[in-house]
């Protein structure tokens, strides 16, 4: 078991080797870059502003009611200070690649896959095109740029989503929401949060690239990966934050 899995991260790292090379022909790399900005990154526009704005008025709510049991006195404007802080450092930059973990990466394991089991990577291969560069570097670029857009995008639903809450509840004020989000938070979370962005999405385009990339058999097979790949890349995501938030926080 050992030894598989360590001849699985030989295996990775090689192909990541031979993708994070310079494209052979940039006009065909630009054109595969754009359709991938469009296929892992715009697609997912719906899903994380749908996620963000419901988190962000559930954290909004259980703030609110943990101050409100405190037996000590706590200013509400803190509620929007809290669900800023718990958005920047944990749900959008954590919870929302593991929920495009999900999504993004059985989509790469399955499309590599299949074109590995219809041996559409054999004829590239047998054209002298480099094909882990052809296929994957695109979807590595795509992700590292891209994401942290969306986590972007995310922070600010969220705080939306709890906006909206305060006014619907009415458990707290516009202003008291306001001048907590207004209130300092060190440069050094948002730095952490963008850093552990850009890492999480080079593993949720590499890490499901390897799976397709090694599929054996058929159809089946492809399933087979495409769920192995996205526990991995969950795994690693999470292994990753630990790692992180050792080296920048602590």
């Amino acid at each position: 078991m050992l030894k598989k899995f360590f001849t699985a991260i030989g295996e990775y790292i090689i192909l990541l080797g031979k993708s994070i090379q310079k494209p052979q022909k940039m006009r065909v790399f630009w054109k595969l870059f754009m359709r991938e900005i469009n296929d892992l990154g715009v697609n997912s526009f719906g899903l994380v502003i749908f996620t963000s704005i419901f988190v962000g008025a559930v954290v909004a709510i259980q703030m609110f009611n943990n101050f409100d049991a405190s037996s000590f006195p706590i200013p509400p404007s803190f509620v929007g200070y809290a669900t800023k802080a718990v958005l920047v450092l944990e749900f959008s930059p954590t919870i929302i690649s593991l929920i495009l973990a999900g999504k993004v990466g059985s989509y790469i394991a399955s499309s590599i896959g299949t074109m590995r089991v219809s041996e559409q990577i054999d004829a590239l291969d047998i054209m002298g095109v480099n094909s882990p560069n052809f296929l994957i570097l695109p979807k590595i670029i795509a992700c590292v740029i891209f994401n942290p857009l969306l986590i972007a995008i995310s922070i600010v639903f969220g705080i939306g989503g709890g906006y909206v809450a305060g006014i619907l509840t009415g458990n707290w004020t516009t202003n008291d929401y306001v001048v907590g989000i207004q209130m300092y938070m060190p440069n050094l979370f948002i730095f952490y949060a963008f850093t552990k962005t850009i890492v999480f999405a080079f593993i949720i385009a590499s890490v499901p690239a390897y799976f397709g990339y090694n599929v054996k058999g058929g159809s089946l097979e492809v399933g087979r990966a495409s769920t192995q790949a996205v526990v991995w890349t969950m795994v690693f995501i999470i292994l990753s934050e630990l790692l992180l938030t050792q080296l920048i926080l602590s």
